[in-house]
């Protein structure tokens, strides 16, 4: 792996560092964050982003809250862990493993104080939470690489959308965890990245953590893909995910959709990679699952750049829904899965 951490615990300090992504790739800065709005702030505006990512950063984020109470002299109750949650919750609607990070850290924040451990014991009770989650999520994506990497044929070219790598993750990445394992496999392969409008994730992220490990990338623009497809220049495609339905329907990086429309007439395999804490199956298909849609300047301005009539109304929605009958399986830790046979809802 190249030497970044997306995001880390610092001890001495009592802060959350994060990778800036908004930043990248102009820019390798860090924030540091030691308070509950810091935290939140980041995660809504992409200082850090992709799923699994913003799970975990939820999770310290809720040892950070807690942590600026107890500073400030506050006997920390189970009214302010449900604040502190709530304010986390907020910050997103889509990536399900933001809820699930935070419904763990608020079950073990209660179950400290329903046996009296207050102030710094519930701190240390809430970070130990926070760290397994950390772990957890890499050594899934470990195993999620080298369950997907067993797809990929030798010489494969792979396209792929948005970023979900190691900088989507505490660490090595969902899809591109499974480019990284067939990569160190010693597979001969390369990648199509799309350039991901209209925040530019494919372009600015996926090529920036793929050229630090000299896995061989190329550009494109979105409208491309298709055009890529017909030239014979894709042998399949691997993208992450946000939110899983309990029937396979799966929600990703706006663009997603359309890519895989693609593929399914160029008979290409579309491949979901996700852990299964990305399966939410409270939503019985995609329709229930909510939609961002974020601020109209991210299209009109362009990082700063006016490239449209100030006052044309924008549709901005932050991700799309892709159906299960357009994905050919689903990659998690546990296994590779049709989408109508998830780990837990039938699978063998």
């Amino acid at each position: 792996m190249a030497e970044f951490k997306t995001l880390q615990w610092m001890e001495s300090e009592n802060v959350l560092r994060l990778l800036d992504q908004r930043r990248l790739p102009q820019r390798e800065s860090y924030l540091e964050c030691g308070r509950l709005a810091e935290v939140a702030d980041a995660i809504r505006t992409l200082a850090v982003r992709g799923a699994p990512a913003i799970g975990v950063a939820a999770a310290y984020g809720m040892v950070v809250g807690v942590r600026e109470r107890v500073d400030l002299g506050m006997e920390p109750d189970l009214s302010t862990l449900a604040g502190i949650r709530d304010t986390l919750a907020a910050t997103r609607p889509t990536a399900v493993n933001l809820f699930w990070a935070l419904e763990r850290m608020f079950i073990v924040g209660k179950g400290c104080l329903d046996r009296g451990s207050r102030g710094e014991a519930l701190i240390r009770e809430l970070l130990a939470e926070a760290r397994r989650i950390e772990a957890e999520d890499e050594a899934a994506h470990r195993r999620l690489g080298i369950n997907g990497a067993e797809l990929v044929p030798d010489g494969a070219r792979i396209l792929t959308h948005c970023n979900a790598g190691a900088l989507a993750c505490a660490a090595y990445g969902t899809a591109l965890g499974v480019i990284r394992a067939a990569w160190e496999a010693g597979k001969k392969i390369s990648v199509l990245a799309d350039e991901t409008r209209p925040l530019l994730q494919g372009s600015r992220l996926t090529c920036w953590e793929l050229l630090r490990e000299e896995i061989p990338v190329t550009l494109i623009c979105d409208n491309m893909a298709a055009h890529c497809m017909a030239g014979g220049m894709v042998d399949l495609v691997i993208v992450g995910a946000d939110r899983i339905a309990a029937n396979g329907d799966t929600a990703n990086k706006i663009g997603t959709y359309g890519v895989a429309l693609a593929a399914a007439a160029h008979n290409l395999p579309f491949y979901i990679a996700a852990p299964t804490s990305t399966i939410d199956y409270s939503l019985s298909d995609g329709a229930a699952i909510p939609i961002e849609e974020r601020d109209p300047d991210e299209v009109r301005r362009g990082f700063g750049q006016l490239t449209a009539p100030a006052a044309v109304p924008v549709y901005n929605p932050a991700f799309d829904v892709t159906p299960a009958r357009l994905i050919t399986a689903i990659i998690t830790e546990t296994g590779v899965f049709p989408p109508d046979r998830l780990p837990g809802r039938g699978s063998a």
